[in-house]
């Protein structure tokens, strides 16, 4: 399926359909997130402060991406995305070139996640198409494959569509691959549901590290991330999952 893109009001939007926004930048701060659930997904940092390997299933319009790429100097970063009209679109985005710290490639994010093997701090799966959530990214199969793609202590992010009908299916999958160590974030509005699991480390003793960011987030960077920050250790303090 082949996206479109929809400026106006001074910001840019990704979209498979009118009533669906995959991805959205400002014009005026291009890696800015510009998006809730974006935000909501960088509560990684909260577990993981600094990671060195993160790894994205979905490119989309790039924004999590462009943010990693521009704040985490110590990160490197892989993306798959399946779609390449998505990937044509990359320089409508202002994605950056890939470099020593970024890669992104055409493929398939299930096999991807499959076949890559072992390393890998971060996972954020964010792959949405026409019809929304991609079986090949929501089954028992894939996110066994995930809790084998991280590291001991590696966090995987996934955004889920609370609109979707098998929603509460796949995150009983999430929690079965993960044992049980995984925490819900439902969004202001309701739309998306982000859901973070932890490979090897209990959740709740991630509480006293919380209040630990990484150095290089500017205090712009912070100020925009805080409110989802503080929504993340509510729904962790209210042992949400």
């Amino acid at each position: 399926m082949k996206p479109f893109v929809q400026q106006d009001e001074g910001r840019k939007a990704l979209r498979f359909s009118i009533r669906d926004v995959q991805s959205r930048m400002r014009l005026e701060d291009p890696d800015a997130l510009d998006l809730e659930y974006s935000r909501t997904m960088m509560g990684f940092l909260l577990f993981r402060p600094e990671p060195q390997c993160i790894v994205m299933v979905g490119l989309g319009g790039g924004s999590l991406a462009k943010f990693c790429h521009r704040h985490l100097p110590g990160s490197c970063i892989e993306v798959v995305e399946i779609n390449p009209h998505v990937l044509a679109l990359r320089d409508e985005f202002q994605v950056p070139p890939d470099d020593a710290r970024l890669r992104v490639v055409q493929g398939d994010g299930a096999l991807f996640v499959r076949e890559r093997g072992a390393g890998c701090d971060v996972l954020l799966v964010d792959g949405f198409d026409y019809d929304g959530q991609p079986p090949a990214l929501s089954s028992q199969a894939f996110y066994d494959d995930c809790f084998d793609l991280l590291d001991d202590g590696g966090v995987m992010v996934v955004n889920l569509s609370s609109q979707e009908a098998q929603h509460e299916l796949f995150v009983d999958r999430i929690r079965r691959s993960f044992f049980d160590e995984m925490l819900r974030v439902d969004s202001a509005d309701g739309a998306n549901c982000v859901v973070f699991a932890c490979k090897g480390q209990p959740l709740a003793s991630a509480q006293a590290r919380l209040r630990h960011l990484p150095k290089s987030l500017t205090a712009r960077a912070v100020a925009q991330l805080q409110p989802s920050f503080n929504r993340v250790r509510a729904a962790l303090a209210a042992g949400q999952r």
